[in-house]
């Protein structure tokens, strides 16, 4: 079975990192123990500066990012990632598991912010063309419940820091786009851990007998 990509998205709060451990274990239980491991933003020196100049509230002083900028960063840090890391991986058989690609900037640019979908798959073609993961695990929480966690968690980023309303609208786009691609398989990230698991653990056992 060749290289594959396989990427874990979702709201804050989703449940991410537990779900790649998850992720990586099962596969390591089918035979496959390759794995390289990226993040969105960042991966790369430049990505991680990029992240940094998005996410990080204090960054950019007083000056405000807009949100067309906001986005054509997260393209440019997608990009150097794909280009430096990903590719390179998947070519040498190198499993990639990502945290976040181009699917969180359709739902939080597109659903969140409102820019229109069409520069958004513009951008998208422009600079990934047909580059794009083999499995999506789209992790969904409802953003009550996700933002509660993220709190927990410690201090958020400027995005976290959002309206309820814009990660409610990050969701609805979420969905639709799941909807709409088998690529996407949605885990109901509100119940218990244990069940989370299983259903996680059960999409990738079935998912990797399917393409093998």
């Amino acid at each position: 079975m060749g290289s594959k990509y396989i990427v874990i998205e979702g709201l804050e709060g989703a449940g991410k990192t537990s779900a790649r451990e998850w992720v990586v274990e099962t596969l390591r239980a089918q035979g496959i123990d390759n794995m390289v491991f990226t993040r969105e933003p960042g991966g790369t020196p430049l990505a991680e500066k990029l992240r940094a100049l998005t996410l990080d509230i204090n960054a950019t002083g007083d000056e405000i990012v807009t949100e067309k900028a906001e986005v054509l960063m997260f393209y440019a840090a997608r990009i150097q990632l794909v280009e430096t890391v990903i590719k390179p991986a998947l070519a040498r058989g190198a499993w990639v598991i990502g945290d976040r690609h181009d699917l969180s900037t359709q739902a939080y640019q597109g659903g969140g912010r409102g820019i229109d979908s069409r520069l958004l798959q513009t951008l998208r073609d422009a600079v990934l063309g047909d580059f794009a993961p083999d499995l999506t695990l789209y992790l969904d929480v409802t953003p009550e419940v996700g933002l509660a966690r993220a709190r927990a968690r410690g201090a958020l980023d400027r995005i976290e820091q959002e309206s309820l309303d814009f990660f409610n609208r990050t969701r609805e786009r979420y969905l639709e786009l799941a909807a709409a691609d088998p690529r996407i398989v949605k885990i109901d990230a509100t119940q218990p851990l244990a069940d989370v698991r299983r259903d996680i653990c059960e999409t990738i056992v079935r998912w990797v007998k399917e393409h093998r």
